[in-house]
C-alpha cells in the first residue's frame, strides 16, 4: 500500500492511496474464516463451511469492510507520521480525522415536478434493507430467501432498488396531494346514514386488554460481564484485527446482525434517547463508549449523518436473567395479582406503580395493536404467547404471570380482559373509528382521482403498444 500528497495550495492537498489485492486479502481470508467457524449456515456443519461458499455469501461486505480499514488506518498513519498540520487540529490532545473516500457517487435527488417532492439514494437503500429484513423474517433466514429467489441477496437488492424507488416517490407524491384532508365528526354521521345498511361489514370478534410487564433486574455482575465483552469487542475493532461488521454478524444479538450492524438512515425519535445521544454525537467511523439502552447493551459506530437522521452500525448484547431473577418476577407478579384481586388496589394503579413497559404504564395498562395502534384488537392481532392466555379469559378476568417476548427481550406479565366485542354488524357507537378511516380513505381518493384527470389533459404520457389493451384503474389514458 502507498499514499502520496500532492500539494493543491498553500494549505491544501490531496492524499492519494493506491491499493492492491495482496495489501487486503489475507485479512479478508481471515475474517471470512473467523465467520465460518462461528456462523450457522443451514446446510453446513459450523466450522466445516467451504471457503468458497463463505465469499460467496459475505466476500463483498467483508472486504469493502477490510479496504475500508486499511485506507483509514493508512490515511491516520499517514498524516500523523508526517506531522500534518490539520485544519482545526489544535492542542497536543488525541486526534480526529474525518476522512472522506469519495467514489464518484454523491446523493441523487429525484424530483417530481418541483413539487417538494424527493427521494435520496441513502432513503431508497434504507427502504431496500427493511423490505429485505421483512423477507428474511418471513423465510426464516437469509439462506432459505437465496432459495427461493434462486439467486445472490445482493441480486435480490438490485432488482428490488428500482421498483422501491419509485414507490417511495408515488407515495410521497400522493400523501401530499391528500395531506390537507380532514373529516368532521358531522360529515361520519352523515356517511354512516347514507350508506346501505346491508353493505355494512362484520366486525370480528375484538378485545381491549390491559398488562402488567416487569422485566427481571439485571445482577451488576452481568452488566460488568456484558460491558467487558463489548471492551473486547471494541478493542479488536480498534487494533484493526477484525471488522466492526464482522463482529456484529457474529455476536449482536440485533436483527440488524445479518447486515453487519446497520440500521439504514434513523431520526433521534426513532431511536431509544440514550442510544439517540451516543449516536449523533460520533464522527464518521468513530465507535462510542458503551451505551446502555432499555434494550441492552451497544457499541456503534456512526457511518453517516445527513441532517437530524443518522446511519450507524451497532453491536448489542443483552444480559441473561438467571433462574433466581425470573423466579422473583414471577412471584412478584402473582402478588400484584393478588393486591388486585383483593381490592387493594385496581390493574390500573397497579399499571402505573409497578409495570416497566413505559409504553403502557401510564394508560393504565391498556395495550394497543402494534401496527395500527388501537385498542380494540381482533384476536388475529394478539401476540402468539398473548392470544393462548387470552383464550382462556373471560372479560374482568386476570391472568397467572406468564412469560411473553417483545423485541427480542424476555419479559414477564399478567394480562386482563377489559373488554370483548363480539362479531356484529358494523355500527357507529361502537366502531367510529372504522367509518372516520373510511370517509378519509374515500374523500383522499376522490383528491387523488381529481388531480389525476387535471394532470392527464396536460401530460404527455407513451404507453407500449403491449399495454394499450390492458384495464386501468383510471380512464383516460389512451387519446
Amino acid at each position: 500500500m502507498n499514499v502520496s500528497i500532492e500539494k493543491t495550495g498553500n494549505v491544501s492537498a490531496i492524499l492519494t492511496v493506491s491499493i492492491e489485492e495482496n495489501d487486503y486479502k489475507e485479512k479478508v481470508t481471515k475474517e471470512l474464516k473467523e465467520i465460518g467457524k462461528k456462523h450457522n449456515i443451514p446446510g453446513f456443519r459450523q466450522g466445516h463451511v467451504p471457503f468458497g461458499e463463505l465469499n460467496r455469501r459475505f466476500g463483498k461486505q467483508v472486504t469493502s469492510d477490510v479496504i475500508n480499514n486499511e485506507v483509514y488506518n493508512a490515511v491516520v498513519g499517514y498524516i500523523r507520521d508526517n506531522k500534518l498540520a490539520v485544519l482545526g487540529e489544535a492542542d497536543g490532545k488525541e486526534e480526529e480525522y474525518r476522512i472522506l473516500i469519495s467514489v464518484d457517487r454523491k446523493a441523487k435527488t429525484l424530483t417530481v415536478e418541483d413539487n417538494g417532492i424527493g427521494m435520496t439514494e441513502e432513503e431508497v437503500e434504507n427502504a431496500v434493507s427493511n423490505q429485505i429484513e421483512y423477507f428474511i423474517s418471513n423465510a426464516g433466514s437469509q439462506e432459505r430467501l437465496e432459495s427461493f429467489f434462486g439467486k445472490p441477496l445482493q441480486e435480490i437488492k438490485d432488482e428490488m432498488r428500482g421498483q422501491i424507488r419509485e414507490r417511495l416517490i408515488t407515495e410521497q407524491m400522493q400523501q401530499k396531494i391528500v395531506e390537507k384532508i380532514r373529516v368532521t365528526p358531522s360529515e361520519v354521521r352523515a356517511y354512516f346514514k347514507k350508506l346501505p345498511k346491508d353493505s355494512l361489514p362484520d366486525m370480528p370478534d375484538r378485545y381491549e386488554l390491559q398488562q402488567i410487564v416487569l422485566r427481571p433486574n439485571i445482577s451488576d455482575a452481568e452488566k460488568e460481564r456484558i460491558r467487558e465483552q463489548l471492551r473486547e469487542y471494541r478493542d479488536q475493532i480498534q487494533k484493526g484485527e477484525k471488522t466492526f461488521n464482522t463482529i456484529a454478524v457474529l455476536y449482536s444479538e440485533d436483527g440488524s446482525a445479518t447486515r453487519g450492524g446497520e440500521l439504514g438512515y434513523m431520526t433521534r425519535k426513532s431511536l431509544d434517547p440514550a442510544f439517540a445521544e451516543a449516536a449523533f454525537s460520533l464522527k464518521p467511523g468513530k465507535i462510542s463508549k458503551i451505551v446502555e439502552s432499555e434494550y441492552g447493551f451497544h457499541i456503534i459506530q456512526l457511518i453517516d449523518r445527513q441532517g437530524e437522521k443518522v446511519n450507524v452500525r451497532h453491536i448489542l448484547l443483552q444480559p441473561k436473567v438467571s433462574p433466581t431473577e425470573k423466579e422473583e418476577a414471577m412471584h412478584r407478579l402473582d402478588t400484584i395479582r393478588q393486591y388486585i384481586q383483593d381490592g387493594k388496589m385496581t390493574f390500573e394503579e397497579a399499571a402505573f406503580y409497578f409495570s416497566t413497559d413505559k409504553k403502557t404504564r401510564n394508560n393504565g395498562g391498556l395495550y394497543a395493536a402494534p401496527q395500527t395502534a388501537e385498542a380494540k384488537i381482533a384476536r388475529t392481532e394478539i401476540p402468539a404467547e398473548m392470544g393462548r392466555v387470552v383464550n382462556h379469559l373471560k372479560p374482568g378476568e386476570i391472568s397467572e404471570p406468564f412469560v411473553s417476548y417483545s423485541e427480542g427481550r424476555e419479559e414477564y406479565k399478567i394480562i386482563k380482559v377489559k373488554a370483548f366485542y363480539p362479531q356484529h354488524k358494523a355500527n357507529l357507537d361502537d366502531d367510529w373509528l372504522n367509518f372516520e378511516l373510511m370517509l378519509q380513505n374515500e374523500k383522499q381518493m376522490d383528491k387523488l382521482e381529481k388531480w389525476i384527470k387535471e394532470k392527464q389533459a396536460t401530460t404527455y404520457v407513451h404507453i407500449d403498444e403491449e399495454y394499450k389493451n390492458g384495464k386501468f384503474r383510471y380512464d383516460g389514458w389512451i387519446k
